[in-house]
């Protein structure tokens, strides 16, 4: 469907206001037009509205207040989006967790963050939250509080949803004084592949502009209906989906796990227009069985991001999907998007690069000796934006260090920029494989084998070598009912690469280890192939 077709908004007014007044301006704007749908559940503006304000009236009956820490441990439900309004409206400060994490990760961040209160199903896949949480709160003396999703009379030490929306009915909250520039509305953990996650701090400002930098390169309105397929409780959630769809009035339509029959089913029935994803949701999209079954004509753009999105992927959207697919590249320390592709943009622009930057971003591409690097070169990017952290929380070392004196933000990722300004992303710094001194970037591997046949996924990784450092092993997972041998797929790169860029190993496997952004785990690949290897 071509872009474009609806009317553009005017998002100047909107960006030196706060997250709780972009819902209320939405609100004011759109009062009875559905904004949240989850399965049977639909609310209209009005609706989200007044249970994030009976929500926030709840949390500030018990003693939560401005600068207060209240977590998230929740997939995508209707009460996850009136929380986050509701941590907005009292001028708390979210923290989302992920809801894979088990105790170690939930006991490291709850302390960390000084939680006060904590926000959380009573059980979801398999876990049981209320029992875990009961076991960690005498290591978590901050945390004064438990409410939980699902159980009608909470119990012992435990608030229940409904009660805390009901508890203060008719009471008025008292203003609360925010500076958007200063005041943080989030602390999100990053999943570090080495020692303990870290806290990046955004700020009101942070997520709103660059919720409303996404809105204009998507040409969002209030036709519009978001399928919520990432996971709320990271930045792809937070500010490209919830934020992004709320400053232009737009629906948010829940998916809470992940599979690509319901996902396919949502966009025919929900009459989506705006379908995000990291690029393995898109992959099982694609490959699966009764794909040409369902009616997708309704979509007409979404972000594909969040890791490394295979061209060949892009330009299979684009055809098979109908999608005028945007392809986005940031951090969650960048709120997250720096740059994106543009519905203008041709063909090689949109599937070999991730755009130019946004309105407002500036972007370098440096070399090892600190200097701007030349068109074509690869360096690390660094940039400045308005969406850049405010730091890592309890971190200032650490903060310190991903800065310059000048305030360029140094991001860790390798790319390359053309003459027209397009960035091309190579890899991870720390994703480089040197192979005897040749440096072999993996995403270029990859991006060939995703051109083959039989193959459905694929990572490329380092692994020890003690004569020559490093040499590289592909990772793949075949697509079902498909085989294919070894040599077959070190031929298929023969010509299309230099030799010392064809993988040393082969790996076969049923699934490749995932973050819950869509990022594969290499550390974990390296980790288990250094430990299956025979002396």
């Amino acid at each position: 469907m071509p872009s474009g077709e609806n009317q553009k908004v005017s998002y100047s007014e909107l960006k030196s206001l706060n997250i709780w007044q972009i819902l209320e301006h939405s609100a004011a704007a759109f009062p009875e037009r559905e904004a949240l749908v989850f399965g049977s559940r639909r609310y209209s503006f009005n609706e989200v509205k007044r249970l994030a304000e009976q929500c926030a009236a709840g949390l500030h009956h018990h003693g939560l207040r401005k600068g207060d820490r209240i977590a998230l441990i929740m997939p995508n439900w209707t009460e996850f989006v009136i929380a986050y309004f509701a941590v907005a409206r009292l001028g708390a400060i979210l923290v989302p967790l992920n809801v894979r994490f088990r105790r170690q990760e939930l006991s490291y961040i709850l302390r960390n963050s000084g939680a006060k209160a904590v926000i959380t199903c009573a059980s979801f896949s398999d876990c049981d939250y209320i029992e875990l949480l009961k076991e960690l709160r005498p290591d978590l003396p901050e945390l004064a509080h438990i409410v939980v999703i699902g159980q009608s009379q909470g119990g012992p030490g435990l608030i229940s949803w409904e009660s805390l929306l009901n508890e203060t009915p008719g009471t008025s909250l008292p203003a609360i004084q925010l500076a958007p520039e200063q005041d943080l509305f989030t602390i999100l953990y990053t999943s570090g592949t080495t020692g303990q996650p870290k806290g990046v701090m955004l700020t009101h400002y942070n997520l709103v502009t660059n919720a409303i930098m996404l809105a204009e390169g998507l040409e969002s309105t209030e036709e519009d209906r978001y399928l919520v397929a990432v996971p709320l409780f990271h930045v792809f959630g937070i500010t490209a989906t919830v934020l992004t769809a709320y400053v232009s009035g737009a629906s948010l339509v829940l998916l809470d796990l992940f599979r690509p029959e319901e996902a396919l089913s949502l966009v025919e029935t929900e009459r989506i227009t705006i379908h995000h994803g990291v690029p393995t949701m898109f992959i099982l999209e694609l490959n699966y069985p009764n794909f040409n079954r369902f009616d997708l004509s309704s979509l007409r753009t979404g972000l594909i991001a969040a890791a490394p999105a295979p061209a060949e992927i892009i330009r299979r959207i684009r055809q098979e999907m109908g999608m005028n697919i945007i392809s986005a590249y940031g951090l969650t320390e960048t709120s997250p998007c720096l740059t994106m592709t543009r519905f203008e943009d041709d063909d090689r622009t949109r599937s070999e690069t991730v755009g130019r930057a946004l309105p407002g971003v500036e972007i370098k591409i440096i070399n090892d000796d600190g200097e701007k690097a030349p068109v074509g070169e690869v360096g690390e990017l660094v940039c400045r934006s308005s969406g850049v952290m405010k730091g890592y929380y309890k971190l200032p070392e650490a903060t310190a260090a991903a800065f310059d004196r000048e305030g360029w933000f140094y991001t860790g990722d390798l790319a390359t920029v053309d003459a027209d300004e397009n960035i091309r992303i190579v890899g991870r710094k720390k994703e480089m494989i040197n192979r005897g001194g040749y440096k072999i970037y993996p995403r270029e591997v990859e991006e060939l084998y995703y051109r083959h046949p039989a193959v459905l996924e694929v990572a490329v990784v380092g692994v020890p070598d003690p004569v020559l450092g490093e040499k590289s092993m592909a990772c793949i997972r075949l697509k079902p009912g498909h085989r294919a041998e070894e040599i077959e797929l070190r031929e298929f790169l023969r010509g299309k690469l230099a030799d010392f860029k064809l993988p040393d190993y082969f790996q076969f496997v049923e699934s490749l280890p995932m973050t819950s952004s869509g990022k594969v785990k290499k550390v974990q690949i390296q980790e288990e192939f250094i430990q299956n290897r025979k002396p």
